[in-house]
């Protein structure tokens, strides 16, 4: 079983950037609800960011996987991001973004490692909301990947059959 979590609210704001932000207080609060329903014997996984890691327990039972990284990009603090944002996981090319093809292969070399890793027990990614669809469209051919990112909560689990190619939503913010 591989579950994709999309990590809880952060703490955020201009003067910390955004891979160095920790959870809110609130954050904490709805990772530590979604903790309690994952599978007991999982192989838990964060990017390599505070944030994501945090939402797994922030402790030495979660290994950190840079692959697992939000997109790298240049973009402003004000200003509408979320159109930004859901443009470039809809296909459009941003100039300072990292290419699409870059994220899907470095997380699918991650899931495919981790994967074996965890030995047939459930995988358990806690990573970001444009990395985990673009890698989504990509491997799977996801549909409306840009409504799916709109509708990505802090925190949002997913279980992902490879098999199948299907994605459903487990648990949400």
């Amino acid at each position: 079983m591989l579950l994709l979590v999309r990590h809880a609210m952060p703490a955020y704001g201009p003067a910390v950037p955004p891979h160095e932000w920790t959870l809110s207080a609130e954050g904490w609060q709805a990772a530590r609800r979604l903790i309690a329903r994952l599978p007991a014997d999982a192989r838990l996984v964060s990017s390599g960011e505070v944030k994501a890691w945090q939402t797994l327990g922030g402790d030495g039972a979660v290994t950190r996987d840079r692959r697992f990284d939000e997109v790298t990009r240049v973009e402003p603090w004000e200003g509408d991001y979320r159109e930004l944002r859901r443009a470039y996981v809809d296909g459009a090319d941003h100039p300072g973004w990292e290419p699409r093809a870059e994220v899907a292969e470095r997380f699918d070399a991650g899931i495919t490692e981790q994967l074996a890793l965890a030995g047939g027990r459930p995988l358990v990614v806690a990573t970001h909301g444009m990395a985990m669809t673009v890698w989504m469209t990509a491997r799977l051919g996801l549909d409306g990947s840009g409504d799916f990112w709109a509708d990505l909560r802090f925190p949002d689990a997913h279980r992902v059959d490879l098999v199948a190619g299907a994605v459903e939503r487990v648990s949400g913010g």
